[in-house]
């Protein structure tokens, strides 16, 4: 049960960009609302050629939906992926600045020890 916790919890600092919870709740929600729909529909005292008309309109509405969901959770991946490349990218480069100073360091003590022997 810990580990169930541990997993689900969001990472993301108060700025949710993982989607993890928020996802799924809305993607219940939108199947939740389509399937209530659907109910109504079919409980409904209405013809054949009617109700399957209803249908018809609520799986329309319910295909929309879902489209833009897609492309709202398509944006939030581009957003995340946008700050994760940035991100790197200032790893990166405070990696390449630690290393050339660390390279710089050596190679003066370097020289400084050659100086020495040389000297000597």
């Amino acid at each position: 049960m810990a580990k169930e916790n541990e997993k689900s919890k969001c990472e993301c600092d108060g700025k949710c960009t993982c989607g993890e919870k928020k996802g799924g709740f809305f993607l219940g929600a939108a199947l939740g609302a389509v399937a209530g729909a659907i109910a109504g529909i079919v409980m409904a005292p209405k013809s054949g050629k009617e109700t399957r008309d209803d249908i018809a309109k609520v799986g329309k509405k319910g295909v929309k939906k879902a489209k833009e969901l897609g492309e709202e959770a398509g944006k939030k991946a581009k957003e995340f992926g946008a700050d994760a490349s940035e991100k790197a990218k200032k790893a990166g480069d405070k990696v390449k600045e630690s290393s050339e100073k660390l390279f710089k360091k050596e190679k003066k003590e370097i020289a400084e020890k050659i100086d020495d022997e040389v000297d000597e």
